[in-house]
């Protein structure tokens, strides 16, 4: 008599993905260099608009745009180099299944990002109010959220939990503050350092530490 076929359930389905992460690998220098230099890049301009807005800073109209300009030009800069250096060392399609799958989960978010910034974008100038695209941010760091919450549920990384719960309370922190200038740029500063930069740190650290072809 023939054996009985075995039922998968969800929870095999999850000790497969947790057996596939657990497998280690390099983390993608890419995803490390675009968390570390935009969370520092980013967080500075944020204090750059403290300064402006206490009165610190008092540049002509020229110079502040070429600062923002300049931040965005450096960021897609370093993120260029990233790229390049990931594809010349064999790149994250080479690496582990557990490699690729993160990779791809924070891809996909990044994908979620652009939608957004489009969609708030295009929402402010049409309706001609600034509080509109500052919304985005909030969606941003909820999008983030998630996908520290998924890397922490499949690695159990204490740090991955902690990003993951700090992104959801900053969303929603910036959702609530948008008509409060000062506050929201505080929170929004704070929150690029410490769950953008800071995370981006230890998985470039991670990324320089492993073997290669880890």
């Amino acid at each position: 008599m023939p054996a009985k076929p075995r039922l998968y359930s969800p929870e095999d389905d999850l000790a497969f993905m947790r057996s596939i992460v657990e497998g280690g690998g390099r983390p993608p220098m890419t995803l490390a260099i675009c968390y570390l230099a935009g969370g520092l890049l980013y967080g500075l301009q944020c204090l750059f608009h403290v300064g402006q807005a206490t009165g610190l800073i008092r540049w002509p109209d020229l110079a502040n745009l070429a600062f923002v300009v300049g931040i965005s030009v450096a960021f897609l800069s370093i993120l260029t180099w990233a790229i390049l250096k990931d594809r010349k060392a064999g790149g994250s399609n080479r690496g582990p299944v557990a490699t690729r799958t993160l990779n791809a989960a924070f891809s996909a978010t990044g994908m979620a990002n652009c939608a957004v910034i489009i969609v708030f974008g295009v929402g402010a100038y049409r309706d001609q109010d600034f509080a509109i695209w500052l919304y985005y941010a909030a969606i941003v760091f909820a999008l983030q959220a998630a996908a520290w919450y998924m890397a922490w549920t499949l690695k159990r990384k204490g740090w991955m939990l902690a990003v993951a719960l700090g992104g959801w309370v900053t969303a929603v922190a910036l959702g609530v503050l948008v008509r409060e200038p000062m506050l929201y740029l505080g929170v929004c500063t704070v929150a690029l350092f410490l769950l953008f930069a800071l995370p981006g740190w230890i998985l470039f650290r991670d990324a320089r530490a492993a073997p290669k072809g880890a």
